[in-house]
């Protein structure tokens, strides 16, 4: 099995998509949480990106937390908004509801940012592939 493969069978784990894009560049998102208010539907997303150097063999992996949501808002009409946050001063730690008060929303769910990591981690070490962990452009 590839490395490709056990990065596509750990998003299957995750209960995660997958999306495969040029240049050796993954994706794997998961909703981490749904919150209806009134007319309007919040979603919490993980996404998680990946970057293949065949190369170098090594793989750059970035994460953030991104919430969308849309839906009527009271008598204004329909309303989208995206917030997100990347990780620029290194990787999160904590549970999701430490991270969804950057939104100042309350998520009744928790999310283990350094368990997929390390299994990414560990999936790059099986196959001779370096990690590092960097914000992608």
């Amino acid at each position: 099995m590839s490395l490709v493969d056990e990065l596509q069978e750990l998003a299957r784990d995750w209960s995660a998509t997958w999306q495969e894009k040029r240049g050796g560049r993954y994706t794997l998102k998961k909703i981490l949480a749904e919150r209806k208010v009134l007319l309007a539907k919040k979603r919490l997303v993980y996404t998680a990106s990946f970057r293949l150097k065949e190369r170098k063999k090594e793989l750059i992996f970035s994460e953030r937390l991104t919430e969308t949501g849309g839906g009527l808002t009271g008598m204004m009409g329909f309303s989208v908004e995206a917030e997100s946050w990347n990780t620029l001063s290194g990787a999160r730690k904590g549970s999701i509801e430490q991270q969804s008060t950057l939104f100042g929303k309350r998520y009744d769910y928790t999310f283990d940012y350094a368990r997929i990591r390390e299994q990414v981690q560990e999936i790059c070490q099986r196959h001779g592939y370096g990690f590092q962990y960097r914000i992608l452009p």
